[in-house]
């Protein structure tokens, strides 16, 4: 929550925002109107109201709610491969594009969605809005969903820091749920608090998040904000990143802290979530456990992409 004065009421690891427009429109095959929610690194909040009327501040998630069927769908989209992923460096809130292999996964998702909200999650939104044929829909902006922050790992090659860490230490670092990286002090340009978009906002002099803190963020606004669209009957789409997408599969699924850490996200790839009318899961056939959705596409080839991020620190 936020003061008028637009400052969080929230614990310093609670700090973003969002914003939602609607309208009604029925979208391709998917025989659904939906609710787009993409992720990028800045800040932004806004009531949930009608079209073109929502409060927007510095921002980091794209938003665009439609009215709907009776059906409820959630469909996630990891942002497709960065410049920093093909680097093989950590990124965390650093605002780095899309690589050109990363351009043609989002296309290739934005197809997949029809046949069936930093820069990077932002341009995978505007992919999906191009291949359905939607660019034209307004969309607003939240940073709830934004990538977990690596602290003193930021901009560091992945597999040097395994070099000098060791594989194990840096796995925790990665994967685990409660265990966050080196911090980063106020001395240092990945300090949130030398972003001008993060500027106005209280950090502790030294930051980092892990995935138990990036989920306390990225499950208030789900509640908030996802949740009554989806209860609604509204189909919503959300392309955000790595970490903020497994707290939220964390959270739907209800997945154990030693599991999650095995858990790999794979870029550009539209993950599929049928649910009921308390919002729980429904399994999907094709389901890759611990997942009780299902990944759209060739499931070789999403194994493989799967894979490859395992494979980053070894």
């Amino acid at each position: 929550s936020l003061t008028k004065s637009g400052r969080s009421t929230r614990p310093h690891h609670a700090i973003r925002h969002a914003a939602i427009n609607s309208l009604t429109l029925p979208l391709a095959t998917l025989f659904l109107p939906t609710m787009f929610v993409a992720a990028r690194n800045a800040f932004s909040i806004a009531s949930r109201t009608a079209v073109n009327h929502a409060r927007v501040f510095p921002s980091t998630r794209t938003v665009a709610a439609f009215q709907t069927a009776e059906k409820s769908t959630l469909v996630l989209v990891r942002h497709g491969e960065s410049t920093w992923n093909l680097e093989n460096k950590f990124t965390g809130w650093v605002d780095v594009p899309l690589s050109p292999k990363g351009h043609e996964e989002v296309v290739e998702a934005g197809k997949l969605i029809k046949e069936s909200g930093i820069k990077r999650a932002i341009m995978t939104l505007n992919h999906v809005l191009e291949e359905t044929d939607l660019m034209w829909i307004p969309v607003t902006k939240a940073w709830q969903l934004n990538e977990r922050h690596y602290g003193g790992l930021q901009g560091l090659d992945k597999q040097e820091t395994v070099d000098k860490y060791g594989k194990d230490q840096v796995l925790i670092w990665r994967r685990s749920y409660d265990i966050p990286p080196p911090v980063v002090d106020r001395s240092s340009p990945h300090h949130p608090s030398n972003d001008p978009r993060y500027a106005k906002f209280d950090f502790p002099d030294e930051w980092t998040e892990s995935l138990k803190t990036t989920l306390e963020r990225v499950t208030p606004y789900f509640n908030e904000n996802i949740a009554p669209q989806l209860k609604d009957g509204k189909t919503v789409i959300i392309a955000a990143h790595g970490n903020s997408l497994r707290a939220l599969v964390k959270h739907l699924d209800d997945i154990g802290e030693d599991v999650i850490a095995e858990l790999n996200i794979p870029t550009g790839t539209p993950l599929v979530y049928e649910l009921d009318d308390d919002l729980k899961p429904i399994p999907q056939e094709g389901a890759m456990p611990p997942l009780t959705g299902r990944y759209l596409g060739d499931q070789d080839a999403i194994r493989a992409r799967i894979e490859g991020v395992k494979n980053q620190t070894k």
